[in-house]
């Protein structure tokens, strides 16, 4: 009776649907409980109720899974951008700070798995290979922003470079990433306050008027590291 019962289950847990979006919940609710990555995928799947073939239906390992997290966290907020009637009419900056202010309302909803997992390992670089996934998307935005922006100059000197402009925008989310995680104000709005600055050099570093900006973001960015 009890080799039946175990049957009927197996069964069971073989028919149960899992999505993306939950294999993620759960691996992020087990970090955050265990403060560790989980070590092995058969463990995972039964304390979850979920077969191994279901966690490789999208994932090969827990390393792709880590990736996965943070490509979703890019994928939830275009999603949410993109839902905005507005957003089609916003210029290539008012976008790229729409970009920013929900990426981080998201990474806030999400705060102690983010700083646990970016702080999980000494050696900083490898807390960041996990964020691969998350470099291409945000560069082939940036690239989508620059192209849209040049469409609309009539000169090749005053068009800008994409290769250069989408690196400087992924080194630009570091930037404000780091900054973010040390943030002590009140509702992150000193966050707030360094993403409109950084977006507002950026565009102004390739509008050849970049003085004010950077020393407005500098002085900014002094006063905070002095408070």
């Amino acid at each position: 009776m009890a080799t039946k019962q175990k049957k009927t289950d197996s069964k069971l847990v073989k028919e149960t649907k899992v999505t993306q979006d939950q294999l993620i919940s759960l691996y992020m609710e087990y970090v955050l409980e265990h403060e560790k990555m989980p070590k092995s995928v058969f463990k995972f799947c039964k304390d979850n109720n979920i077969t191994e073939g279901q966690f490789y239906d999208f994932y090969g390992s827990f390393d792709g899974l880590k990736k996965g997290v943070w490509s979703k966290f890019y994928d939830n907020t275009t999603l949410v951008i993109e839902k905005s009637p507005e957003f089609d009419a916003f210029s290539t900056r008012e976008k790229l700070l729409t970009f920013y202010y929900t990426f981080f309302e998201l990474l806030t909803a999400n705060r102690s798995y983010v700083l646990y997992t970016l702080s999980e390992n000494p050696e900083m670089m490898k807390n960041l290979d996990q964020l691969k996934g998350l470099r291409r998307k945000v560069k082939g935005f940036a690239n989508e922003l620059i192209r849209e922006g040049n469409e609309d100059k009539s000169s090749k000197i005053l068009k800008q470079s994409e290769t250069i402009f989408s690196e400087a925008t992924w080194v630009q989310l570091l930037f404000i990433i780091k900054f973010w995680m040390d943030d002590n104000s009140a509702q992150f709005e000193s966050t707030d306050v360094v993403i409109e600055k950084s977006v507002n050099t950026v565009f102004d570093l390739f509008d050849n008027t970049p003085l004010e900006r950077m020393l407005d973001l500098g002085k900014f960015l002094w006063k905070e590291k002095m408070a």
